[in-house]
């Protein structure tokens, strides 16, 4: 009888994706000079008044305290008062909301309160990777429905892809990796399909005010009804520049707040207090804070379409209407992380390849310029192309 190892990882971690922006970041850091469109972050700083907020945080011994699982009062109304009005949800059905820390945390409480081993979890292809290791770190399963060529929703194929098992349906509008924004009324039959199948709508709206052109964002959780299976996930980490505080949110139906509150106090008992302090403070800046940055990322987003649309015989795209992302593709025998690889070691440009978002029938590249200035857009596209019509 042959002894059973006891000293290893788990069969569960052994079926997560290495992450991959630490790899690359890994390489970029081995390439000095390498201009990086990799990260998915902004290139403002988080409002002044923030600073003031965190040094007001000493003054109270009380800051230092365990605090409420779900969040602090304070932050909590204003995250509400904004729903309503910016959302248009109507926070007068029941609702539970909790502060998190970050919505890739939300969306794996929220995966672990409504899936139980072997239970599948509907996404969208290209997906964003985290998602992916989320539910397959739940022990579920992720069922990957393709969008069409523009990277939007087809009902027909999340309908045929509903089985037994099926949980929930993920989607994230305005899109990572890909940029593209979900249309009112495809988010709308999305959530009507949820309600009529008793499953959970999970909507990450993380880059809600990441739109351009006459594109423009919609929450799932306005709809009639929305409040019995819709859960939906906000971040500070790009609106207002504070990836690293590591804070967003969550508005989940009122009986998953048991539930929630189980795996949060599990977890991490309740979001970084000082952290909370700052968000709360950002928040009542709003509009005024970050809609002239926005309008700036917006500029870049035209110049990466102008310099991209003189090589159309090269590379191809949709143009994005959210987010700060270019999802591309090239016509290419290599796979896209060999390319990636080389493309940081001999071009000194890095993208973030498209295997990670389970686009694998050629090569895909993710481009993110939410923290790249204008120079380095025109030099980083430049290398980037360069590199492309070599391999070719």
């Amino acid at each position: 009888m042959t002894k059973k190892q006891l000293i290893g990882a788990s069969l569960r971690a052994s079926t997560i994706q290495t992450p991959i922006i630490p790899y690359i970041a890994q390489l970029i850091k081995d390439n000095q000079d390498t201009i990086s469109f990799g990260q998915g972050i902004v290139d403002y700083p988080p409002p002044d008044e923030v600073q003031n907020s965190v040094n007001l945080f000493f003054s109270d011994r009380e800051n230092h305290r365990y605090k409420p699982v779900e969040g602090l009062p304070r932050l909590k109304q204003g995250i509400f008062e904004k729903l309503e009005k910016e959302n248009n949800i109507n926070i007068q059905q029941p609702w539970g909301l909790f502060v998190t820390a970050g919505s890739n945390m939300a969306f794996l409480q929220a995966i672990l309160a409504i899936t139980d081993p072997g239970d599948e979890v509907i996404i969208l292809s290209p997906y964003y990777f985290n998602h992916e290791m989320a539910i397959r770190l739940a022990n579920a399963t992720p069922v990957t429905v393709n969008t069409d060529a523009s990277y939007q929703p087809k009902l027909e194929k999340i309908t045929r892809a509903i089985t037994k098992k099926t949980r929930a349906i993920v989607t994230i509008s305005p899109n990572n990796p890909t940029g593209a924004v979900y249309p009112k009324e495809t988010l709308i039959a999305i959530n009507e399909l949820c309600a009529k199948h008793s499953l959970y709508h999970i909507n990450d709206e993380a880059y809600e005010y990441f739109v351009y052109d006459a594109a423009q964002h919609y929450s799932p959780a306005a709809h009639d009804n929305a409040n019995q299976h819709t859960i939906s996930l906000f971040s500070f980490s790009k609106t207002y520049a504070m990836a690293s505080w590591r804070i967003g949110y969550m508005l989940v139906p009122s009986h998953l707040v048991d539930a929630i509150k189980k795996i949060q106090d599990t977890n991490l008992i309740c979001a970084p207090a000082i952290c909370q302090f700052a968000a709360h403070t950002a928040l009542k800046k709003g509009r005024t804070f970050f809609q002239a940055p926005i309008n700036k990322i917006a500029k870049k987003r035209e110049i990466i379409t102008n310099i991209l649309s003189k090589h159309a015989d090269t590379i191809s795209y949709t143009l994005p209407y959210g987010a700060f992302y270019f999802f591309i593709n090239i016509n290419h025998h290599d796979n896209a992380m060999n390319i990636a690889k080389y493309l940081i070691e001999e071009h000194k440009v890095a993208v973030i390849p498209g295997e990670t978002f389970g686009a694998s029938d050629k090569p895909y590249f993710r481009i993110g310029y939410g923290a790249v200035n204008k120079p380095e857009i025109e030099r980083g596209l430049s290398r980037l192309i360069r590199g492309i019509n070599e391999i070719k």
